[in-house]
């Protein structure tokens, strides 16, 4: 399949049936996993690509790391989509330079955020600056653009509404908003651009995955969530051994991971048991 068809089957599934339901990988087993879990498309994370290198999020600082991630992960047998934060840098270029790199790789969409490190949101006209620059590096690359209006509580609906719209100017193909969960406002958003798919982030306890294809979302993303699971459950597990607790019975067995390495790892590495 050529990169064109792999682009276009990722903007097909934001207009398929139920909405799509994007899972956010923060390494090469993780995403391996998900992919042979049958998920069609697979997200990264910011953060757990940040912590899994030893890094905050959110600072601009791990470049490289997402971009020989989404390399590998590109040998996956779903489509891909990477969160660059805010794209690594202010210079249009430079986001630009980015975003041919990941076509490169096959990746076929992009998140970029307008939340700033110090807690305040990007001026709209720069931040739409990168989004032209991204759409006229990379045409077919799906470009998720995430507002933090909500997150960051600056602006509410009147800003995230002007946002939405100036960013669906400069070319954005979706909306991200994270942090919103209040029925009515994202009704209307969905009313308010009906040709852009709305991005809502999973929270445990607030809307679910149901009300939000109700309310007319076409893309409902885990975050960091998955991460954060996998953390408590390495901790639960291993505290399990002291106190003589169960340990889950369903796990991946040695083989299991081993054979995901195997179909999608590096095939010049030979197998290593440990």
């Amino acid at each position: 399949m050529t990169y064109a068809h792999r682009a276009a089957a990722f903007r097909a599934l934001h207009r398929t049936g139920e909405p799509l339901l994007l899972p956010n990988a923060w390494d090469h087993a993780s995403a391996a996993a998900l992919a042979q879990g049958g998920f069609p498309a697979i997200g990264t994370t910011s953060l757990g690509v940040a912590a899994a290198a030893g890094k905050a999020d959110a600072t601009g600082d791990t470049r490289e790391e997402t971009l020989r991630l989404a390399q590998g992960l590109a040998r996956l047998p779903a489509l891909i989509t990477v969160d660059i934060e805010g794209g690594f840098s202010e210079r249009p270029t430079e986001v630009a330079e980015l975003a041919a790199d990941l076509v490169g790789a096959g990746v076929v969409g992009v998140n970029i955020e307008d939340g700033r490190p110090d807690g305040t949101l990007a001026d709209t006209a720069p931040q739409c600056e990168l989004i032209r620059a991204i759409k006229e590096s990379a045409p077919d690359l799906f470009v998720n653009a995430r507002t933090d209006t909500y997150w960051l509580r600056a602006g509410g609906a009147d800003e995230t509404e002007r946002r939405a719209a100036a960013y669906r100017q400069a070319g954005a193909d979706g909306l991200f908003v994270p942090g919103l969960q209040d029925d009515k406002a994202i009704a209307a958003l969905v009313e308010g651009l009906p040709d852009v798919p709305l991005n809502i982030l999973f929270a445990p306890g607030a809307l679910t995955y149901a009300r939000l294809a109700e309310l007319g979302v076409r893309r409902v993303s885990s975050g960091s969530l998955l991460f954060r699971a996998a953390l408590h459950g390495a901790v639960e597990a291993a505290r399990s051994i002291t106190r003589g607790g169960a340990v889950p019975q369903d796990l991946p067995s040695y083989a299991d991971a081993q054979a995901l390495s195997a179909a999608y790892g590096d095939k010049d590495q030979p197998p290593t048991r440990r």
